[in-house]
């Protein structure tokens, strides 16, 4: 079945930085795009970034634009996203979601939380 587990999560200053990954298991990671999305307290969901099945194509929220980078190493079936100058409104849970849009079902990872603070 599919699973995707997240890690490296944590307490960090603002300007700081951390990069979160998430390993892929139980499906073709290659052939799928993944997102990262986070959900602040009190907040909906909200897509952070994505990026294609090759890794050749990627987007991400005007929020974190020149900030986050997403990546993905096909070979490990891991997907990452680097998180620098971190500011407190960056504080949430992260998650690691692919889909299949054969089914349209969407996948999650349990999450990992981010808190900016000093």
């Amino acid at each position: 079945q599919v699973q995707l587990v997240e890690s490296g999560g944590g307490l960090v200053q603002p300007g700081g930085s951390l990069r979160l990954s998430c390993a892929a298991s139980g499906f073709t990671f290659s052939s799928y795009a993944m997102s990262w999305y986070r959900q602040a307290p009190g907040k909906g969901r909200e897509l952070v970034a994505a990026i294609a099945a090759t890794g050749g194509s990627t987007n991400y929220a005007d929020s974190v634009k020149g900030r986050f980078t997403i990546s993905r190493d096909n070979a490990k079936t891991t997907v990452y996203l680097q998180m620098n100058t971190l500011k407190p409104e960056d504080t949430a849970v992260y998650y690691c979601n692919t889909v299949d849009w054969g089914t349209r079902y969407y996948y999650w990872g349990q999450g990992t939380q981010v808190t900016v603070s000093s």
